[in-house]
């Protein structure tokens, strides 16, 4: 169990207008004939009920530091009440028709892998098997001191019995972030759960703002890139190094680079095509139309 209701794919992409055909086709030209690394941001999951941090109608959005949430008790107990009214909205979220077309991209050999900037393993749930979860994942939590790892679920089961009918009150007053971070008011009297283990401080598995990416999960995606022939961006707004990293890396290497997103990227400049458009519509467009591979060559007889 991934946390998340897994399912039937949510909804079916609407049809591209006649001005993102003829972007779409441009994109084939490019991508067409090759592996693609795929790289995806929180605008993919939108059509699953997620909103996102930084697109064009995103409210204004102050997540915790690593920093914060690890030294000061308040904001800690403060981010676990506001997790916990999310994470029960959430956690019912199925993958969309995107994450559909990802898989058929992959069923057909067309991706060296998926790296993912977003947390929330719809990726996993809709079928994808070579996924890079570059921030981590929330349905799982760590324990800070011992490291031992509890699903949410788990730790959703602790924070009910220690907070009885908190989910019943009139608090959540706005919009959910990506990473189940509800806008919460008066958590003032809100029980944080300790670690089962050793009674260490828990912390939900993904990447803080402040915490950097681990190492080998890095060099996972690093490969991707390298075993593709071009990279493909789509519903990341690249504003944060941990991904626009591999739209450099790819451009160096003189990649073609393909972002789709509903809005600017700060790795346009970069980005041999840029797309304004529907995540969803694109890929689902793309894995309908870009052809299969060449068959390999028969290796001559010795």
């Amino acid at each position: 169990m991934t946390g998340f209701a897994s399912g039937r794919a949510r909804g079916t992409a609407p049809a591209p207008t006649e001005t993102e055909l003829r972007l779409l086709r441009r994109a084939a030209e490019y991508l067409g004939g090759q592996r693609l690394a795929l790289l995806t941001g929180a605008g993919l999951s939108t059509d699953s009920g997620i909103p996102d941090y930084r697109g064009p109608d995103a409210p204004p959005r102050n997540p915790m530091t690593y920093q914060q949430f690890v030294g000061d008790p308040v904001l800690r107990r403060r981010y676990w009440a506001r997790n916990h009214v999310g994470w029960h909205h959430l956690r019912h979220a199925v993958p969309n028709s995107g994450h559909s077309a990802v898989v058929e991209l992959e069923h057909r050999g067309l991706l060296s892998g998926v790296i993912t900037q977003n947390v929330d393993r719809l990726h996993t749930d809709a079928g994808s098997v070579n996924v890079v979860d570059l921030h981590g994942r929330y349905d799982r939590v760590v324990c800070l001191a011992c490291h031992s790892g509890f699903s949410r679920s788990e730790v959703a089961e602790l924070l009910e019995e220690l907070n009885p009918g908190y989910l019943d009150r009139p608090r959540h007053d706005g919009e959910i972030a990506p990473d189940a971070d509800a806008d919460v008011v008066d958590t003032e009297d809100f029980v944080v759960a300790d670690c089962p283990v050793c009674g260490g401080m828990l912390k939900p598995d993904f990447v803080y703002f402040g915490e950097n990416v681990p190492k080998d999960r890095v060099a996972r995606a690093f490969s991707m890139v390298d075993d593709a022939g071009a990279l493909l961006v789509a519903g990341s707004s690249l504003t944060v190094m941990s991904g626009l990293r591999f739209v450099r890396y790819a451009a160096k290497a003189d990649k073609p680079v393909v972002i789709i997103n509903r809005g600017a990227t700060r790795g346009d400049p970069l980005a041999t095509l840029k797309i304004d458009m529907g995540v969803s519509t694109a890929l689902s467009w793309l894995a309908r139309n870009l052809p299969d591979l060449p068959a390999p060559q028969d290796q001559p007889a010795d």
